[in-house]
């Protein structure tokens, strides 16, 4: 058994933070267990490559969730990054931070050092922003966060155009002063190539002597002495090995597998684990609870104008287009699939918006088995626009199913299971459809593909996005963080309430969920704890 002053358990957008800001200094050794293998692959490091990636069982864990009353009985697939770097090496990495309400929301429930002023700095550290630095952006940090206004398709712009028709205001930067309205998004890429987590942080980490990381290890279990954690027991190359904790153990496993490993170390529920025969070291019903998620739907137009449907569907244009990637690392695979979004409220009297748009200048209607068909799309000229709920009423959880590490956790989403989910997301479709009609879009719409234009009742409405909708691949909060150890798993500082020497940094520990995708969220909670590690160490 070897010895080290940290375990990082996860290698995904903030285990990879963690492990780096513990090792700068040299004087702390770091060990950081990854169930995945490496990073390096084509179709992971190629931006729109991550359609190859999505039902890839070498990279992805492949989660499915339970069937859902509230998706019509489907059963979600859940995809989440199994590699170096986690779930940023498979994302479509949109870099939005959240509302400013949020945070302060957050540190409102009890949980100082987290509102949005204490956590700006740590965002702005954070950063490489193309544009530079000013009073929200910084400049010279380790993820480069790429602008894409020149490279996006034409149809972006119209798409821009008929939202302002439709009242939202024309926003330059999401992460700016105000995150209301439409623009395009920013990225988290450099020179064509994906910026994760384990590129900017863990890469560079991997260098120092103090660092070591083991891939294809597998966690089984948190070893304690008493009430501390002193290790952990993992299974590699077929064997059971141990390794041992001078300081901390720190879970960064994400919101199914920390959760998860908790469970399976006699943490969590104690009725649940007393059924399947786990010693229950420290009863909390809150561990795998209160798990919250975004959830979306796409509707889709056929156009009279060609998209990149044109383009990355037939062999000449797949070629064009690899050469183009390949030779100067840009056009349409150097991007995210969504070019352009918003933010807009559904109610005027909402304090900040609670939808999410994505604007995409291709369609995926037509099904192909085995991967996401963003590299192989409609054979018309088709797109999308899409939307997501931002902060859904709706709970649910993950718990284990047997004290097997190998089995996967029976994930309940819940989804749209609150009349507030379902009101809001009734509004949300038909002011997507707003969009759609205004002039500046109109023009060039030969026909609504999905969900059909004999959709328009408020009934069929909510029937079809309970069958067509799903995640969007943001669960949090299910071990989430509050002073009250009756209501949370982790203190303010991360801690797991009860035990000692044992922490959480990842985004299970949101107390709600942001407004907009969490990559860049979870990358800054591994920037602030692990800069509360070393503050707590000394």
């Amino acid at each position: 058994m070897q010895t080290y002053d940290f375990i990082v358990v996860g290698s995904g957008s903030a285990g990879s933070v963690v492990a780096e800001r513990l090792s700068a200094s040299g004087r702390h050794s770091v060990l950081v267990l990854e169930a995945g293998g490496t990073d390096r692959r084509f179709y992971v490091q190629m931006p729109l490559g991550y359609g190859k990636t999505f039902f890839d069982p070498a990279v992805n864990w492949n989660y499915k969730a339970e069937p859902d009353p509230g998706l019509a009985g489907n059963a979600d697939h859940w995809p989440r990054g199994k590699l170096l770097g986690g779930s940023s090496s498979i994302n479509a990495m949109v870099w939005i931070r959240g509302a400013r309400e949020d945070y302060d929301g957050w540190a409102a429930q009890g949980n100082p050092g987290w509102s949005y002023g204490d956590v700006l700095p740590a965002f702005k550290a954070i950063e490489d922003n193309q544009a530079g630095a000013d009073e929200w952006r910084g400049a010279g940090g380790p993820v480069h966060v790429t602008r894409c206004e020149n490279a996006v398709h034409p149809l972006s712009k119209l798409y821009l155009a008929a939202a302002q028709q439709a009242g939202l205001p024309l926003n330059p930067d999401f992460n700016g002063a105000s995150q209301e309205g439409v623009g395009i998004y920013q990225i988290n890429t450099r020179n064509g190539r994906r910026m994760s987590a384990a590129r900017a942080f863990l890469r560079p980490a991997m260098k120092r002597a103090n660092v070591r990381v083991e891939t294809r290890a597998l966690a089984t279990r948190i070893l304690f002495e008493g009430r501390r954690a002193v290790g952990v027991e993992y299974e590699r190359n077929g064997r059971i090995e141990q390794a041992r904790a001078g300081r901390e153990v720190i879970l960064s496993a994400g919101s199914i597998n920390t959760p998860q490993l908790l469970q399976l170390s006699g943490v969590g529920p104690g009725a649940l684990l007393q059924e399947l025969d786990i010693p229950v070291l420290h009863a909390n019903p809150n561990v795998g609870a209160n798990l919250q998620d975004h959830i979306g739907i796409n509707y889709t137009f056929k156009g009279r104008t060609a998209t990149l449907n044109q383009i990355l569907r037939p062999w000449w244009g797949k070629a064009l287009v690899g050469a183009q990637y390949l030779l100067l690392r840009s056009g349409p695979l150097s991007l995210s699939m969504n070019n352009a979004g918003g933010f807009f409220r559904t109610d005027p009297a909402l304090s900040r918006p609670n939808m999410q748009l994505y604007f995409q200048a291709f369609s995926t209607v037509l099904p192909r088995g085995g991967e996401r068909p963003i590299l192989s799309p409609d054979p018309w000229p088709g797109f999308s626009i899409g939307l997501s709920n931002c902060r859904p009423s709706s709970r649910g959880e993950i718990m284990i199913r047997s004290n097997d590490p190998r089995d996967y956790p029976k994930i309940t989403a819940n989804a749209l299971s609150t009349n507030s989910d379902v009101e809001e997301m009734l509004d949300a479709v038909k002011f997507v459809r707003r969009i759609a009609s205004m002039p500046a879009m109109a023009d060039t719409i030969v026909e609504e593909i999905l969900p059909g234009p004999s959709i328009t009742s408020d009934a069929d409405l909510i029937q079809d996005f309970r069958k067509r909708s799903g995640t969007v691949y943001h669960p949090v909060s299910t071990c989430r963080m509050g002073p009250d150890a009756a209501r949370a798993v982790v203190d303010t500082r991360l801690r797991v309430h009860g035990l000692e020497a044992l922490r959480v940094i990842d985004a299970s520990v949101f107390p709600e969920n942001i407004t907009g995708n969490t990559n860049a969220p979870t990358i800054m909670v591994g920037w602030k704890g692990a800069e509360m590690i070393l503050e707590d160490q000394g």
